[in-house]
């Protein structure tokens, strides 16, 4: 796969990602997303340091290559650079040479002539617009993959002793106090970003401060994926910070093949003190709002 770190859709081949070809119908690209992301998904390599970022990665390429319009998009911009590179390819050293100030003068004086839009800046706002309106396919993938990630695990082998009331997760952005779209996220923009990870099973944003809100995962990788991993819109980034890091992370954990009585009776009791601490998340999300 590409660098993970520097992975952009527009400098990326989706198809060799996927391992499929540019004519590939919707079922093969779905096909081939579950293949991977089975074999990539975190819970399976708990020793992979980049597990979640090639996750990440996949979901982004399936976002894009079923999603008709932003696939055309992404389509003309592939194209384009392979026959740019073709091109480039044929020409000798010194007829590149020229050929690459000739295309620099004349593209500087398109700039200056038109105020139309390239395919790669149509691309990103392609990009952009299934980032705000999400991918209703891509939702039903992950719960497909979701689901057989749970079918596989072991049964009885271990307890979820993690309490999303705990670890709390603050998410601030860039917002003025009389900003009425509220740096451009709302509730359901929200939900749809941090969602793909996992279940939430709060989320809060602030009703006196701009660009705040509070969520909380039912499950500790869907919240370590969501810190590590997600941006939000590229105009006005996410910031997500633990209030309460967990001490050790799902790579670190071990588990015990042998459960006892009071292993049920604590994650009983725990189950009883969510109910109880998810009253109070309201009330302290506006304590500090108050302080700040």
């Amino acid at each position: 796969m590409a660098n993970l770190d520097d992975f952009k859709i527009e400098d990326a081949d989706l198809y060799e990602i996927l391992e499929i070809e540019p004519s590939s119908t919707a079922t093969d690209i779905k096909k081939a997303y579950r293949k991977k992301a089975l074999q990539c998904h975190p819970d399976k390599n708990p020793e992979n340091p980049n597990a979640a970022k090639q996750f990440h990665q996949l979901t982004k390429v399936l976002e894009i290559l079923t999603d008709e319009s932003a696939r055309k998009a992404y389509d003309k911009v592939l194209r384009g650079k392979k026959e740019a590179a073709q091109r480039h390819k044929e020409l000798d050293n010194k007829r590149r040479k020229l050929k690459e100030d000739l295309e620099a003068r004349e593209k500087f004086a398109a700039t200056e002539r038109t105020t139309g839009k390239t395919e790669a800046q149509k691309l990103k706002e392609e990009i952009e617009r299934l980032r705000k309106e999400g991918n209703k396919q891509v939702e039903e993938e992950m719960e497909y993959i979701m689901r057989k990630i749970r079918e596989e695990k072991p049964k009885n082998t271990q307890i979820d002793r993690w309490n999303p009331s705990e670890h709390r997760i603050k998410i601030k952005w860039k917002a003025t106090k009389n900003d009425p779209d509220n740096g451009g996220y709302t509730q359901e923009i929200l939900s749809k970003f941090l969602s793909k990870y996992g279940d939430l099973s709060a989320l809060i944003m602030s009703s006196k401060k701009k660009g705040s809100a509070l969520v909380e995962f039912t499950t500790q990788r869907a919240a370590e994926m969501a810190v590590q991993l997600e941006k939000g819109l590229s105009t006005n980034p996410l910031e997500l910070r633990w209030l309460n890091e967990p001490r050790e992370t799902i790579n670190h954990r071990v588990y015990s093949s042998t459960i006892k009585p009071s292993d049920y009776e604590s994650v009983v009791l725990t189950k009883l003190r969510q109910a109880e601490e998810r009253k109070r998340l309201i009330e302290q999300m506006m304590a500090e709002d108050n302080e700040t």
